[in-house]
């Protein structure tokens, strides 16, 4: 009988955690493999282990690690032939697994993830921001290049293969982690016949712009592990100009120029409006495309100062969150 071992990072998640191990073990239920529940805790000070133990997961506490570090502990103690990842804020469709396991025996592909979706409760910035990688379910499977690490699931041979994920990397370690898969052979198949649900959605704008700021901290270190390309460079070098082009603005308007200043800041959202349009194409939704594209331009900025911040303390750590 095929055995799973869902491995779960988890930082004072003690609002979700029960959610996501039960929707984890009724998906194996249902697939009819074996489960195996790991809850890697990165020294939460709520009620999340206690509630852990109590859905049958095997808790390890690994306070003062980064994310890639917390997932690797747990892949060290799984038994499983299947790895699966998982936030500790994710609820898994009862498919989950049957689907995944179908396409891997279809020799479809090699390491699978869901597509996620919002709770109806989400605010609008919150759905917006999710929609963006998302696809009409009428695309029910893609290849890609990388997988996001909210959840994945792949044979136990293809995390030994790379060696586990990159413990240096305060974010950004999934696109690491899978594109060094890829690397080796990989197939990446991103589905959405059936979508998970990402209760951990930012509830307010102070929340969303500090986990943007956070995850847009990861580039430098991205440029160090693969080395310079145009892939992981231009999204940096677009948003330091954004920030150039912004002060040259404010140059221009307090020196009298405000047609000139106008023309600037012009440059700054154009190429915010280019990333809506190709993300809210497929869904042919203009309001998608507008809160996309306010979005956007504020992504920019915050990318900028991140690069920025993190050239100034490149050996800076944080704790890590599930």
């Amino acid at each position: 009988m095929s055995r799973v071992s869902i491995i779960i990072p988890m930082y004072n998640e003690a609002r979700h955690i029960a959610r996501t191990l039960f929707a984890a073990q009724h998906s194996a239920d249902a697939a009819g493999v074996e489960c195996e529940l790991i809850v890697v805790d990165n020294g939460s000070s709520d009620q999340g282990p206690q509630i852990a133990r109590q859905f049958g997961a095997q808790v390890l506490e690994m306070p003062g690690l980064l994310i890639g570090a917390l997932r690797n502990r747990g892949a060290e103690v799984a038994t499983g032939q299947w790895l699966a990842f998982i936030d500790a804020d994710i609820e898994m469709p009862e498919d989950w697994l049957t689907h995944l396991l179908k396409l891997e025996s279809a020799d479809v592909a090699d390491v699978f993830g869901l597509d996620l979706h919002t709770p109806a409760q989400a605010p609008w910035y919150a759905t917006a921001w999710q929609r963006r990688t998302s696809r009409p379910l009428r695309h029910n499977v893609q290849v890609v290049d990388w997988l996001p690490s909210a959840n994945l699931l792949m044979r136990r041979s293809w995390f030994d293969d790379v060696g586990g994920f990159n413990e240096t990397l305060r974010t950004g370690e999934d696109k690491d982690f899978t594109l060094r898969q890829r690397a080796k052979g990989a197939r990446l198949l991103s589905v959405n016949e059936n979508v998970a649900l990402h209760w951990g959605y930012e509830m307010n704008w102070r929340e969303w712009m500090g986990k943007e700021m956070w995850r847009q901290g990861s580039h430098l270190q991205l440029l160090r592990t693969h080395g310079m390309s145009l892939r992981l460079l231009r999204f940096p070098l677009l948003s330091i100009a954004a920030w150039i082009i912004d002060f040259m603005a404010i140059s221009a308007l307090l020196d009298g120029f405000p047609h000139h200043a106008a023309l600037m800041m012009m440059l700054t959202v154009l190429p915010a409006l280019g990333l809506s349009l190709r993300q809210s194409a497929r869904h042919h939704d203009v309001g998608l495309t507008l809160q996309l594209w306010g979005l956007h331009w504020v992504r920019l900025h915050l990318a900028g100062a991140a690069f920025i911040l993190s050239l100034c303390r490149w050996n800076a750590r944080r704790p890590a969150r599930g």
